[in-house]
Parts: structure tokens; sequence; C-alpha cells
């Protein structure tokens, strides 16, 4: 009896593997995710990120001074812009990413202010700032189970941006401005997109809004533009098309 006993304790034993391997095996190969599982093996891999964005402000108006006698509040424009990336993406576990993501983006940002008391009725000008940002995000990103080779997935994290272009304007051309704004910003950011797995390379595009947490306006008692504006954040909404591998 007690051979028996011992026999179905290993029997069970082996069935209970048996089980718990096709189940990992299941989990680990699934159906339909022929090319995903090359790629699931690589705990990091690297890649080239290109797309397009549109970038400006967002005013709120100065609590400390009265209401201009001849500015309205000033409004940001969005303009469109290009940007640049180079990937580092560590893997985390099975659902989790870790991603470095340092580049260039190319962008203009406007503010309008519209000027009253004109013999015509209102008018416009505008502040106009070219910038070239090296951009250097930091992002978390959660993955869902992969399907036929494709995977869905959600991105947060934060990027500091730093216009290099800042450094070669000349004094007069910034005295000349409107409004002065800081070259250094702080933005969270948030996005999702949808990864393609292929033989050779992954194809992810994503969809990004991102947003400065600090004020980049440079006080200037000096100017009336400037006097109306208490706060300047910046805004972008990115379009981007991850290639990696």
């Amino acid at each position: 009896m007690y051979y028996i006993h011992r026999y179905k304790i290993i029997f069970i034993s082996i069935f209970i593997l048996f089980i718990c391997s096709g189940q990992m095996n299941g989990q680990t190969k699934p159906k339909g995710n022929y090319n995903y599982w090359a790629f699931s093996k690589k705990p990091f891999y690297f890649g080239l990120t290109l797309g397009g964005h549109s970038t400006g402000f967002l005013t709120t108006n100065s609590r400390k001074f009265p209401v201009s006698d001849s500015l309205r509040v000033a409004v940001g424009v969005d303009k469109p812009g290009l940007h640049v990336n180079i990937i580092t993406n560590l893997k985390i576990g099975q659902y989790f990413d870790f991603r470095f993501i340092p580049g260039f983006a190319f962008s203009e940002r406007r503010i309008q202010f519209e000027t009253y008391g004109n013999i015509n009725g209102s008018s416009f000008r505008e502040e106009r700032i070219e910038s070239v940002f090296l951009d250097i995000p930091m992002l978390l990103r959660f993955k869902s189970e992969p399907y036929k080779d494709k995977r869905l997935f959600v991105v947060a994290g934060l990027k500091y941006s730093f216009d290099v272009s800042s450094n070669s304007r000349a004094r007069e051309e910034i005295a000349a401005r409107l409004l002065q704004i800081s070259p250094h910003d702080f933005q969270f950011e948030i996005g999702a997109g949808v990864q393609f797995f292929f033989p050779f390379f992954i194809f992810s595009p994503e969809i990004k809004y991102s947003q400065g947490i600090g004020n980049i306006h440079i006080f200037n008692n000096q100017k009336e533009e400037s006097r109306i504006i208490d706060k300047i954040l910046s805004r972008t909404l990115s379009i981007s098309f991850h290639f990696e591998g």
C-alpha cells in the first residue's frame, strides 16, 4: 500500500508538471505570434524615431497688474514641427519597458497679442520664437498581451528640454523681443500606440501629449506684453514612428 500511495503521488506530480509546462508554452509561444517570439528574448534593444508635432504655449493672465489699456489677453498659437530621436529600450519583466529617447525637435511657437483702441478696430501682433530643442525623455511603457504579432501600449514619464539655439542668438535680438522665454523646460508626457512585430524590426506608431510643469516666462517689467502675462507653459501633441530591433 505504501508503494501504491507513493506511485500515486509521483503520477500526480508528473501530471501537474505536464499541465504547468503546457500552460507556460502557451504563454511564451502564443499562437500567431511568430515574430514576437524572437524579440521577446531580448532584454534590451535600440532604434530610431521620426515624427511630427504641433507645439505652442498655454498662457494665463497676470494677477499682479491691472488689465492693459492697449492689449488684450495673449493667446498661444500652435505651429507644426519635426523631431528625430534615438531609442534605448530596457525591458522590465514581460509587460513593462524603461525607455530613454534623447533627440532633437525643430519647432516654432507663437504668442498672439490683440490690440484695441485703434481707429480701425482691433489688430493683432505676434511674438514668434523658433527653437531647436535637445529633448531628454525618460518614460515607462506598459504593454498588453501580444495578439498576432501586435501589441497595444501606453506610455508616461518626464522630459527635459533645452533650447540649444538660445545660446546663438544675439543680445540685441533677445532685448528686442516682446517676451523672454527660458531655454530650460520640464514636461510630463502621456501617450499610447501599437507595436507591429516584423521579422527584422518592430514598427510602433505612437501619439503623445506633453505639457510643461514649470513657468518658462521670464518676467520683464519694462515690457507691457510681459506684465499682462503671469505664466507660460509649453504644450506639444506629437505623432511618432518608432523603428526598433
